[in-house]
């Protein structure tokens, strides 16, 4: 039995103006927000991949269908919650989480203290196990060009 795994999530979402932008289980202040069927947190949206990866439990797709009406414009921290209780079930916790969150605007390394605040309460870990970083494309690509989002996660999860 392995009692140590890693998972690793990818994810990206379009942006578009007048909608509200959710980012690590916030809200960010901006004129475009993500388009999705929840609220397209990309941040939260990777964890929840890496950790079911991890754990080998499949993806959000498989658990969270985004054409089933019951997740529509769902806050994806009640996404998260409901993916470590699956881990835990199956008898892992969190080790640690490291997110990469490549946004050309708006800069977001002020918010990164309350998305970890909020995201340690939710997965119910120790917020120094929480790791949020932000980059730009250089204004390159669809990032670049402020038309999307995108996130990369790994997680370690370990049997307790």
């Amino acid at each position: 039995m392995t009692k140590i795994r890693v998972g690793q999530g990818y994810d990206v979402h379009q942006l578009e103006a007048g909608r509200k932008f959710w980012l690590g289980g916030i809200e960010i202040s901006h004129t475009q927000g993500a388009v999705g069927h929840s609220d397209a947190d990309v941040l939260i949206h990777v964890i929840c991949d890496a950790l079911l990866g991890a754990a080998n439990l499949r993806d959000i797709g498989y658990h969270f269908p985004d054409n089933d009406p019951q997740y529509k414009q769902i806050d994806s921290k009640i996404l998260l919650k409901k993916v470590v209780t699956l881990i835990s079930a199956s008898g892992y916790q969190i080790g640690n989480v490291d997110v990469t969150v490549s946004l050309q605007t708006p800069k977001i390394s002020k918010y990164i203290p309350d998305m970890i605040k909020c995201l340690s309460g939710v997965m119910k870990t120790e917020e120094n196990n929480i790791s949020i970083k932000a980059t730009t494309t250089e204004r390159l690509g669809f990032v670049g060009r402020e038309e999307g989002v995108s996130a990369l996660a790994v997680v370690l999860i370990y049997k307790s």
